[in-house]
């Protein structure tokens, strides 16, 4: 049967970032297939531009998902003061200006600025269990690589945004499942508070399990690591697992 690592991402803020619009920076429910692919890469010392190995990754992941109940959505307003001639650096290694715009105002210096806002959204105290295996087992990294690295990883790893620091240890241990929603499933009951039956929301991917009243659906999470953005879609399913004494 297929071996999955699992993980805990616990933090008082963390971000599983969706389609960025204008300024506001939507979450996810779940975390994305490309967000895994990134940490891991992060905890491996790997170069942002190391497309191929990024792509390769990705395309090994399974992974699912399922959240602990609890946790609340919460929204940052964050501004930032950014003259006209200022230049930033980019992922790329470049530094990058600012076009001229009539929003640019004179302040009491005579230098002109405007003021940059953004709303960021986040998953207040939020703790998510993640399932993770690799296709082509063998193939390097290995699992156990995966694992090694997140306990001593190469840079500071953090959940989604920067600011997300985890609480803990991101690796939980280890379960061996016919599928990953089954895995999920043992993570829920061997979770549990007591005999808590509550049902716990959980993702996996289509063709890894069904469970009862669950939900398909398509969502777009994957990177494409050459050109920087997101594209292609995947079916996953959604629904609730409950703790179960014994699985069958």
């Amino acid at each position: 049967m297929p071996r999955f690592l699992v993980i805990r991402l616990a933090s008082p803020l963390i971000a599983f970032g969706g389609e960025t619009i204008d300024n506001l920076g939507v979450i996810r429910d779940f975390p994305a297939l490309s967000m895994l692919t990134g940490l891991v890469a992060n905890a491996l010392g790997w170069d942002r531009s190391e497309a191929g190995r990024h792509n390769r990754l990705q395309q090994r992941l399974q992974m699912g998902c399922v959240l602990a109940p609890g946790g609340q959505r919460v929204q940052d307003y964050q501004t930032a003061k950014l003259y006209e001639d200022d230049a930033g650096w980019t992922t790329w290694g470049e530094r990058e200006g600012r076009e001229k715009s009539p929003s640019y105002t004179a302040d009491a210096n005579g230098r002109k600025a405007l003021t940059l806002q953004r709303y960021r959204d986040y998953h207040g105290d939020l703790c998510a269990w993640v399932a993770l295996t690799l296709q082509s087992a063998e193939e390097a990294p290995t699992l156990d690589d995966v694992a090694a690295a997140l306990d001593r990883p190469a840079r500071p790893l953090f959940i989604g945004r920067k600011p997300c620091l985890p609480v803990g240890r991101l690796v939980a241990g280890w379960q061996t499942a016919v599928d990953v929603r089954s895995a999920l499933q043992t993570i829920v009951t061997e979770q549990r508070p007591g005999q808590d039956a509550t049902g716990w929301r959980a993702q996996w991917p289509d063709g890894q399990g069904v469970q009862p009243g669950d939900r398909l659906l398509d969502i777009c999470d994957e990177r494409n690591w050459d050109s920087g953005v997101h594209g292609g879609w995947r079916p996953v399913r959604q629904g609730l697992l409950c703790p179960v004494e014994s699985e069958t």
